[in-house]
């Protein structure tokens, strides 16, 4: 989100960062899980739909992806994830 790529999409549509990221992810048909607790931001991610992304934004927006992913292998077995006690079930 701190890309300066991503400010300067944003920016020429009066959006956020995050909304501008959301747009792409919808524009590409790609699902795309926003999460926050603060009504603002939530509320924030929702408005995402009075505008679109030029295929040339697009396109620069595609060629920040360096395919590195954030977050646990799905493909490497983690025990003390499954081990996790709910206590309303």
């Amino acid at each position: 989100m701190a890309d300066p790529t991503v400010h300067e999409i944003a920016d020429a549509h009066g959006k956020t960062p995050a909304q501008a990221m959301l747009r792409r992810h919808l524009q590409r048909g790609r699902s795309a899980i926003p999460k926050s607790v603060t009504p603002s931001r939530i509320a924030e991610n929702f408005d995402v739909f009075d505008f679109a992304l030029t295929a040339e934004e697009l396109d620069r927006l595609d060629a920040l992806d360096t395919g590195v992913r954030n977050g646990p292998d799905p493909d490497v077995h983690r025990e003390e994830a499954f081990a996790r006690v709910i206590a309303e079930a």
